[in-house]
C-alpha cells in the first residue's frame, strides 16, 4: 500500500503533512503503540535532514508497506546546480562544512547532497575527492538505482572504528530503521529508511 503522496519544501509547514500521513498508515495498518512510535521517530529523523536538501531542490514524501514491511520515502529532484553553488549551499548549513560530518544523520544528509549535485561534476569530484569511496559508492545497494549508498553496508565498514561504532549506537535512526538507503536515478535522489515490524 502507497500512502497519499506530499509535496514538501523549505516551508517547514509542508512537513505536518509528512507527520499526518505517518499517523494516518499507522493507525490504517493498526499499528501497535510502540511500533507507531518507531515510524514517527523514523519521520522526525528524516525531517530533520530536510532543510538543506529542499535548498538543492523540492521534495516529496510518501509511505509504502507490504503488510508489516514499511519504508518512508522522500524524493528529492536537484536543481541544476554546480560543485560552486552546492558548495556555498553547504556553506550555510549548520554545520557550515561537509568535510567532517559527525553523527549518522550528518552522514547519509552528505551523501544525499553530494548526490544532488549534477551527476557529471559528482563523479569528476569523487574521482579526485575520495567521497565516492568513502561513502561506499557505487557498490550498487538497490539495482535500481545507480549509485547508492546503505546504511546496513556503512556498518559492515566501520565495525572496528570505534568512533564511528559508537556514533551508530547513540543514533535513532540507526538503532530503529532495518536499514537507510540513499540512491540517485536521473535527477532525484531517494532517501528510503526501511522498517519491518514483527
Amino acid at each position: 500500500m502507497k500512502t497519499d503522496i506530499c509535496a514538501i519544501s523549505n516551508d517547514k509547514s509542508t512537513y505536518n503533512a509528512i507527520f499526518a500521513e505517518v499517523e494516518k498508515s499507522a493507525q490504517y495498518n493498526k499499528l501497535e503503540k510502540n511500533q507507531a512510535l518507531h515510524l514517527r521517530l523514523l519521520a522526525e529523523e528524516l525531517v530533520s535532514m530536510l532543510p538543506e536538501l529542499l535548498e538543492i531542490g523540492s521534495g516529496e514524501f510518501w509511505i509504502e508497506n507490504n503488510g508489516m514491511d514499511f519504508e518512508l520515502h522522500a524524493s528529492i529532484k536537484s536543481k541544476s546546480i554546480s560543485v560552486f553553488e552546492r558548495d556555498n549551499i553547504i556553506s550555510v548549513s549548520s554545520s557550515g562544512k561537509n568535510a567532517a560530518a559527525k553523527g549518522i544523520l550528518s552522514k547519509i544528509k552528505l551523501v544525499a547532497e553530494n548526490m544532488l549535485v549534477d551527476f557529471i561534476d559528482v563523479s569528476k569530484m569523487g574521482a579526485e575527492n575520495g567521497w565516492y569511496d568513502f561513502y561506499d559508492m557505487g557498490s550498487g545497494a538497490e539495482t535500481m538505482y545507480v549509485n547508492s549508498w546503505s546504511l546496513n553496508s556503512y556498518k559492515e565498514n566501520v565495525e572496528n572504528n570505534t568512533e564511528e561504532w559508537d556514533e551508530l549506537e547513540k543514533s535513532i535512526i540507526a538503532n530503529i530503521a532495518d536499514d537507510v538507503i540513499v540512491g540517485v536515478k536521473g535527477k532525484n535522489v531517494d532517501i528510503i529508511i526501511k522498517k519491518k515490524f514483527h
